[in-house]
C-alpha cells in the first residue's frame, strides 16, 4: 500500500491541468479544518469548495469496486473504514459551510473540470472562466 499514490494521481493531474488552463487557481492538499490527517485534494478556499478525486478501489466505487480474495475480512474492514471516513469528512466540511464535490477516478477529466467550473460560477458568477451570454 505504501507504493500507492496518495496525491498527484493521473486523473487528478488531468483535472488540475484543465482547471488551470481555464484560469482557475486552487490550493493542493489543503488540510481539512478541524480534522487531523485529512486533506482536500483540490481546494478553492475563497469559494469554500472542496474537490476530492476518489479512487474506485480505495473508496468503494459502485461500478468498479472489487474485493480482494486474499485476506478478505481485513480488506473489507479497511475499505469500509475508508468509505465511513469519506462520509464523515464530507459532513464535517458541509457543516463548516463548504461545498464538497466528489468524483471517481474513472470520470472524464473534462466533465469533472466543467462541473467544478460550473459550481464556482454558481457561487461567484464574476469569477467564472466560462463564457457568459451578454445581458439584454
Amino acid at each position: 500500500m505504501s507504493r500507492q499514490a496518495r496525491k498527484d494521481t493521473n486523473p487528478e493531474m488531468a483535472v488540475r491541468r484543465l482547471l488551470h488552463a481555464a484560469g482557475l487557481r486552487y490550493r493542493l492538499q489543503r488540510r481539512v479544518p478541524g480534522m487531523a490527517r485529512r486533506t482536500i485534494d483540490i481546494a478553492f478556499p475563497r469559494f469554500r469548495i472542496a474537490v476530492f478525486m476518489d479512487g474506485c478501489f480505495w473508496h468503494g466505487c459502485p461500478q468498479h469496486a472489487t474485493s480482494p480474495k486474499a485476506n478478505a475480512t481485513w480488506w473489507r474492514t479497511k475499505l469500509d473504514k475508508n468509505m465511513a471516513r469519506d462520509i464523515e469528512t464530507t459532513k464535517h466540511l458541509e457543516d463548516d459551510g463548504w461545498l464538497v464535490l466528489r468524483f471517481w477516478e474513472h470520470e472524464p477529466p473534462a466533465v469533472v473540470a466543467e462541473r467544478i467550473a460550473g459550481e464556482i460560477a454558481n457561487v461567484r458568477p464574476e469569477a467564472s472562466p466560462l463564457p457568459r451570454t451578454p445581458e439584454t
